[in-house]
């Protein structure tokens, strides 16, 4: 008989979030003194699953701004260091958007390429604001819930 055990556990029935995972290289310019990433660089990585993740939905977030007056900020980031990254080292930064409502939230995880190594693993909110008024919008819009997977 076949169980499942442990906290990882998913229902049959649960839900799969949109992902993506882009693939990086870490390039000289982005190390600190004692030669890794500086901490400040990994929020760069997840800007660029973020824009992928985004991108993959079918949203373009210049174009929207631009055409609905909407623009995302991010309003929240927590960031959990493991292993640091090095020069040459390449990566996969893993996005994958689990709230689409009230904010948009989105969990990251960057790990090695060649062996799986977790080395950083984040978070980040973002609510939407309406443009030119600079006024809090209390949900995201329906078209953007929708393309990141949420009814």
């Amino acid at each position: 008989m076949n169980r499942c055990f442990g906290w990882n556990a998913e229902p049959m029935n649960a839900k799969k979030h949109k992902s993506i995972e882009v693939r990086l290289k870490v390039a000289f310019h982005d190390l600190d003194p004692l030669h890794l990433v500086w901490h400040g660089n990994y929020m760069k990585y997840f800007d660029i699953a973020r824009f992928a993740l985004f991108k993959d939905s079918g949203v373009d977030l210049y174009e929207y701004s631009v055409k609905k007056q909407y623009v995302f900020p991010v309003t929240r980031t927590s960031t959990k260091h493991i292993v640091p990254l090095r020069y040459g080292d390449e990566f996969i930064c893993k996005a994958t958007v689990i709230e689409a409502h009230i904010k948009i939230a989105i969990d990251f995880q960057i790990r090695l390429a060649d062996n799986g190594t977790i080395c950083t693993i984040g978070k980040s909110d973002q609510v939407a604001v309406k443009m030119p008024e600079m006024e809090l919008q209390l949900e995201i819009p329906d078209d953007i819930s929708r393309a990141l997977g949420f009814e």
